[in-house]
């Protein structure tokens, strides 16, 4: 089973959902398509969402691996619309170091279930606080 990647990123939110979407379940993220987008190992990835790592593959409509996922395009979202593209968003959620959170990345606090506080620093950051 080959794992899909993504070529280059979408142009828009919408576009990375409609290459997360899981093909045999369609109101769920694909963990795998989701892993992959974000450059995750799937042992990363499960570790992130709480879960054990043959969940990603065996269960992937698991209520904690679905709520990590949507949480994350949550923020991914809100990163978009301030940096301009899903690319960078991307980007900025797995490697930026926020200062205001300890220079935690984006991911990590989503996984720590901190996603409102995020959302909450990148409003801040849109209406015009340096971060």
């Amino acid at each position: 089973m080959t794992t899909p990647t993504l070529t280059r990123a979408p142009a828009n939110i919408d576009g990375l959902l409609m290459q997360l979407k899981d093909d045999s379940r369609p109101a769920t993220i694909s963990p795998v398509k989701f892993a992959s987008a974000l450059d995750y190992q799937l042992q990363d990835f499960a570790a992130l969402a709480h879960v054990h790592r043959n969940t990603v593959r065996n269960n992937p409509n698991s209520p904690d691996l679905q709520r990590f996922m949507r949480d994350s395009v949550r923020v991914l979202q809100a990163a978009a619309d301030l940096r301009g593209s899903v690319g960078d968003a991307l980007f900025w959620f797995r490697n930026h170091p926020i200062r205001d959170f300890d220079r935690k990345t984006a991911d990590l606090l989503v996984s720590e279930g901190k996603t409102d506080a995020v959302l909450g620093y990148l409003d801040s950051l849109e209406a015009g606080a340096t971060g």
